[in-house]
């Protein structure tokens, strides 16, 4: 990180582009790296991202002579980003997902994944970047119950507890006044301080993630980095107060839908489908569909899941994209968690990739329990196939 910050000092540029995802890891990550860069005299273009697709990627790799810093996104396709810049950009990529080593020297990829630490463990995004923050300047350690939150809002835990950096940066917080930490049976309970009083860090995780999720083509990903910087405000209640309304319904009109036996159903895999109806919410939000239907008797436990959503033509920041994809997002009831944890099932992070890059689809941010790639309109029950054909070959079940 420090060879990285000796790069960025000497970069004719005072411009630098981030470029963040939209949950609370990402929404916190985005709001570290902007006031810690502003803090520094840069002056910073923020971009949110659902996913580093490569119809975007190539649009902002038009450019030449940039800063660009990805964040909670892009470790494994480093690979693309070098073949994309060729030398061009100072690129640097924060992220802490399953991450593949660079082949440009101006791509520089800090993922800690590659330096022995795991990202569904021990290190978040939002802790990367605030890592990578108080390298830049020790100031930048007031943010540490930014990525507190961030960390608590990816939601991984060891015996309930945060551990390795990402429970650092919590003592780091606690030390200053910012989170108080409580036991409890199943291990610790992290609060943030506020002007309203200690709220839970899941909570406002969760109030991050209906901002960046629900609200990401109404420019909710803005408001959540503003909350993270400045804190719940009146305006930021109101919205998501909307924002839930709005999920509300959708969620109940799909849940419908699915009544009864309307999954479709293969070996080890049941999926559907919900088009475009998901719209004005965000791509992210089939995942968390997934995640509201997944320990209900909507599903069979012993299968995997996966639900489909047509990707809009649309990023905010951006001129109109044509995509034709489709996003799948796959999640596992609580018994296949289980299985998965303890390797009598694969793993969705090996899965769902493996496919997808035989489909010639796109994947990048995959974790063992949670997983979401994209691949062309058309092609999903082909993308259900070579999945049941990658787990016939390793014989599970």
């Amino acid at each position: 990180m420090e060879r990285a910050i000796q790069e960025i000092m000497q970069w004719p540029g005072k411009t630098i582009q981030v470029f963040h995802h939209n949950d609370s890891d990402g929404l916190t990550s985005g709001a570290i790296l902007e006031r810690a860069l502003e803090r520094q005299g840069y002056k910073v273009q923020r971009y949110c991202l659902e996913k580093p697709y490569p119809a975007v990627l190539k649009k902002v790799y038009e450019q030449e002579g940039r800063i660009l810093i990805f964040a909670d996104f892009a470790g494994r396709i480093a690979p693309l980003l070098s073949e994309l810049n060729k030398g061009r950009n100072l690129t640097l990529i924060l992220d802490h997902h399953v991450a593949e080593a660079s082949t440009d020297p101006r791509v520089l990829n800090l993922d800690p994944d590659l330096f022995g630490l795991k990202g569904d463990r021990d290190i978040s995004a939002s802790t990367t970047c605030y890592l990578f923050a108080r390298a830049l300047d020790p100031v930048n350690r007031d943010m540490a119950h930014i990525a507190a939150v961030g960390a608590v809002g990816d939601g991984f835990f060891v015996d309930g507890a945060l551990v390795s950096q990402n429970r650092d940066a919590a003592m780091e917080a606690v030390q200053q006044g910012m989170i108080e930490i409580r036991k409890h049976a199943t291990g610790e309970q992290y609060l943030l301080t506020t002007s309203k009083g200690p709220i839970n860090c899941i909570e406002f995780g969760d109030y991050l993630d209906v901002l960046g999720g629900v609200g990401y083509y109404q420019k909710g990903p803005d408001m959540g980095v503003r909350v993270c910087l400045e804190g719940i405000s009146p305006e930021s209640d109101r919205m998501v107060e909307e924002l839930k309304a709005i999920r509300t319904k959708i969620f109940n009109d799909e849940i419908a839908r699915l009544q009864p036996g309307a999954m479709k159903q293969a070996p080890h895999i049941q999926w559907f489908h919900v088009e475009k109806r998901l719209f004005p919410m965000g791509v992210k939000m089939i995942g968390a569909f997934c995640d509201a239907i997944k320990d209900t008797n909507l599903i069979d436990p012993r299968k995997y899941l996966a639900g489909f959503q047509v990707i809009p033509d649309e990023i905010p920041g951006f001129d109109a994209i044509k995509f034709n994809q489709v996003k799948i997002s796959m999640r596992a009831s609580p018994y296949m968690e289980g299985e998965i944890r303890a390797g009598r099932a694969m793993g969705l992070n090996i899965l769902l990739p493996e496919a997808t890059n035989r489909l010639g689809g796109f994947s990048d941010a995959c974790h063992s329990l949670t997983a979401a790639t994209t691949v062309a309109i058309g092609k999903e029950e082909k993308l259900i196939e070579e999945m049941e054909q990658i787990l016939k070959g390793e014989s599970y079940g």
